[in-house]
């Protein structure tokens, strides 16, 4: 019975997702003609500081709502959120600020950095909205969520990119597609119990009193996950900063185009099965069964993974050249280097749930940093070796032995605390 639940809120989730997706696989090599190889190199390089922030907006307590059984509860970590939300995007302001002053020191600055504050608090507010309608199990409203963020971030490329807005018009498609799920999920997963209008809800949201005492029941979030998190989209950072350094934009433009199109199955499929799979884990009352339904998560997710890394070892370098354009052969010859990556990436994506039901989020940050060292070090050696594609391979190899080791543990977990990690904390306050 569980299990059928899980995969009627990932079919869900996937019908939305795979109509979300559909739009920027269909207008891809639209804007790979509008845009230049540099201007995505500029505008990945941003948009990958700007994820590496925002997933770490909310210090990670947005991931803590499922774990609330009582509404007030979930409504004081959503309290909380927001404060934090509201300090990081002035932090990023503040980085901005430095990095625009750096880069007019030197060859120029980009008016792209200005908007990194939008960019965070956009991502930010988008996946802590997830995480609140998640919480209620909203499947519908988080599927059409998806395609409002992916779908719409696609049309506003090419419009901005049809209107010469250059790299800037790849960086506000995203951001303004974000706000706008982000509004989507905020209009049709209100609060719960609470009175007045729409607006003078969320307005009491941010006035619910015992924040502060969520923010010490749930220290293990920000402390331990942050981090993890934060090291995780890091490492998309340091290859396109490592790519600029070593060969300029457009190198960094092959990169990020292959891994966008690439991943983009990875984060239809992976992201609806961890929004639906993260509840059914928290769910779980025994230790075998939470890691049967993992078991079960990771065999169907590498069926649908080796076809995929096939296809790309055997067709690559044609397929990128026949759908983007022939100036972008080369984001094929990655394709295929990275094939084997991109295959272990797409079972791993949706598994990020599963230590945080589990509470092993210490764990997982000890071997998330192995794999930071690992990624990066896969790229310098592969490219002393190799240049740019034989960084790709370098990561495909360092990263199948990281992700071996990954899913072997989660397969035959044993590490369950002395209090059941599978059920929420009963010292969870409770409304009277």
């Amino acid at each position: 019975m569980r299990v059928s639940a899980l995969w009627r809120g990932t079919l869900t989730l996937l019908a939305g997702g795979a109509a979300a997706q559909v739009l920027p696989l269909l207008l891809g090599p639209w804007l790979t003609r509008l845009y230049s190889p540099s201007e995505f190199g500029q505008f990945s390089l941003l948009w990958t500081v700007a994820t590496n922030l925002a997933v770490v907006g909310c210090a990670r307590y947005e991931f803590a709502l499922p774990l609330a059984r009582e509404d007030s509860a979930a409504q004081a970590l959503l309290a909380l959120c927001a404060r934090v939300l509201l300090a990081v995007t002035l932090a990023s302001a503040v980085l901005a600020l430095l990095w625009w002053a750096w880069a007019a020191a030197g060859e120029g600055a980009s008016p792209l950095i200005l908007w990194l504050p939008l960019a965070v608090l956009a991502g930010a507010l988008a996946q802590a909205l997830t995480l609140w309608a998640t919480r209620a199990q909203a499947f519908a409203a988080l599927a059409w969520a998806r395609v409002l963020q992916y779908g719409g971030a696609a049309l506003l490329q090419l419009g901005l990119g049809l209107a010469a807005f250059g790299a800037l018009g790849l960086l506000l498609g995203p951001v303004l597609a974000a706000l706008a799920a982000a509004l989507w999920l905020a209009r049709t997963a209100p609060p719960l119990g609470l009175t007045g209008g729409r607006w003078r809800r969320w307005w009491a949201v941010w006035r619910t009193p015992g924040w502060q005492a969520q923010a010490r029941l749930h220290r293990d979030f920000p402390l331990l996950n942050t981090p993890h998190a934060f090291a995780s989209a890091l490492q998309d950072s340091l290859a396109l900063l490592l790519l600029v350094h070593l060969s300029g934009d457009a190198a960094a433009g092959y990169w990020a185009l292959a891994l966008r199109y690439l991943k983009a199955p990875a984060g239809l499929v992976g992201g609806a099965l961890s929004q639906s799979l993260y509840p059914q884990l928290v769910a779980c009352a025994e230790p075998v069964a939470a890691r049967r339904l993992v078991r079960q998560s990771m065999l169907a997710l590498s069926a649908l993974a080796l076809p995929l890394a096939v296809v790309l070892l055997l067709w690559g370098p044609e397929l990128f050249a026949w759908v983007f354009g022939e100036r972008w052969t080369d984001a094929g010859e990655l394709a295929r280097a990275l094939a084997p990556y991109v295959a272990l990436h797409f079972v791993a994506s949706p598994l990020g749930v599963v230590t945080l039901a589990w509470r092993a989020q210490a764990w997982a940050l000890r071997l998330a940093l192995v794999g930071q060292v690992a990624f990066v070090a896969g790229i310098m050696l592969g490219w002393h070796s190799g240049g740019l594609i034989g960084a790709a391979w370098g990561v495909s190899a360092a990263m199948l032995l990281y992700f071996g080791y990954y899913f072997w543990a989660l397969a035959t977990w044993s590490r369950w605390p002395a209090q059941d990690a599978l059920t929420p904390d009963p010292s969870t306050p409770r409304t009277p």
